[in-house]
C-alpha cells in the first residue's frame, strides 16, 4: 500500500494543550492504526517545562519521567514551544554558552526550544483513519521526529496527542 503525506498546518500562538497509560502494541507495523500508537493527552498527562526553566531542569524532568519531549507552556497555559532531549544536546545550548558567556547549566529552555510558530501539527480528523505508514511518511517529508495532533476545543487549537517517529 503506498502511503501519502497527511495535510499539516502551522500552530498558532493561542494553541493550548489538552490535559487528561498510553499502552502501545508490542510490535508496531506500518498498517497499525495511527490512533493506536498516538500518545493521547486525554489518557496520559503531557509533561511540560516553562521558558524560564534551565535546560538542566528540563533534562532532569525528561529523565525522571522517561520522556524525550516536553511541551513549553507560557503563563497563559498556551503552548510556547517544544523542547526535545536531542535539542538539549545540540547546537543551541552551545550557542547560548558562547554568545552570552554563561555556563551550560544557566542556558534556558527558551533559548533551546522550537517556538510554537515553527511547529506543525496534523488534525485529529486526519489521524482517525490514518495508518502508522502515513504518519511516518509525513514525518519523513517534513524532517520531523514527532507528529503533533490537534483538535478544535473551546474555539481554539488544542494539542491532543503526539506520535514519535
Amino acid at each position: 500500500m503506498p502511503y501519502t503525506r497527511l495535510p499539516a498546518c502551522n500552530l498558532d500562538e493561542a494553541t493550548g494543550l489538552l490535559h487528561p497509560a498510553c499502552i502501545l502494541p508490542e510490535r508496531v507495523e506500518l498498517d497499525n492504526t495511527a490512533l493506536g500508537v498516538m500518545t493521547d493527552f486525554l489518557r496520559l498527562t503531557a509533561f511540560i517545562a516553562t521558558p524560564g526553566d534551565t535546560i538542566k531542569q528540563a533534562e532532569e524532568r525528561m529523565t525522571r519521567r522517561k520522556v524525550h519531549l516536553l511541551f513549553v507552556m507560557d503563563v497563559h497555559d498556551r503552548v510556547a514551544g517544544l523542547v526535545t532531549s536531542t535539542g538539549l544536546h545540540g547546537e543551541k545550548p552551545l550557542q547560548g554558552v558562547q554568545s552570552r558567556g554563561i555556563r551550560r547549566d544557566e542556558v534556558l529552555v527558551a533559548d533551546t526550544m522550537t517556538p510554537v510558530e515553527q511547529l506543525e501539527a496534523v488534525d485529529y480528523d486526519d489521524i482517525v483513519n490514518a495508518r502508522v505508514g502515513h504518519v511516518l511518511e509525513t514525518l519523513k517529508a517534513r524532517g520531523r521526529q514527532h507528529a503533533l495532533v490537534i483538535e478544535q476545543s473551546e474555539g481554539r487549537q488544542m494539542v491532543c496527542g503526539h506520535r514519535p517517529g
